[in-house]
């Protein structure tokens, strides 16, 4: 009986050591990927690095994210929507000579540009808008028309 217990006790200890084998054999290939292609230096060393790095990634993400912040918040002022509308306002000429074109940006304020044709000559009018009414003088119907059907403009 002795002797069953004996060798019950090393062939435990046997498969102790090669878990204990395996394992360590796992943290050396582990820790030899890990510093592949550094020379002579400590895991620490490369621990301390990677993390040096990562503060640096950290610092340069949130810069990029300020930065798209602003300019986005610049770009929404800069002209974004763009429209266009041919028309005939006076019924005894031909065609749709005249035409209105709203360059405004994403909140409606920019500018309209008005060109009336008659048989006299053509007629130009700028009229300024601010969030989609005119600033200084009414917008007419066509122009309205053309600041709601206006298309952004893609990039």
């Amino acid at each position: 009986m002795p002797d069953n217990i004996l060798f019950l006790f090393f062939a435990t200890v046997a498969v102790w050591l090669i878990t204990l084998t395996f394992f360590f054999a796992r943290l050396l290939r582990h820790y030899n990927t890990l510093s592949r292609g550094v020379s002579q230096k400590s895991l620490k060393t490369i621990l301390e690095d990677l993390l040096k790095d990562v503060d640096l990634s950290k610092k340069n993400i949130q810069q990029l994210k300020e930065y798209t912040s602003k300019l986005d918040k610049e770009g929404s002022l800069h002209v974004q929507k763009i429209g266009l509308l041919r028309f005939n306002p006076f019924k005894d000429t031909g065609g749709d000579q005249s035409f209105v074109l709203s360059l405004v940006d994403s909140t409606n304020t920019g500018v309209i540009i008005s060109a009336l044709y008659s048989r006299s000559g053509t007629r130009w009018y700028a009229k300024r808008v601010v969030e989609g009414k005119g600033s200084e003088y009414e917008l007419s119907d066509e122009e309205k028309q053309v600041l709601k059907e206006g298309e952004t403009v893609k990039n």
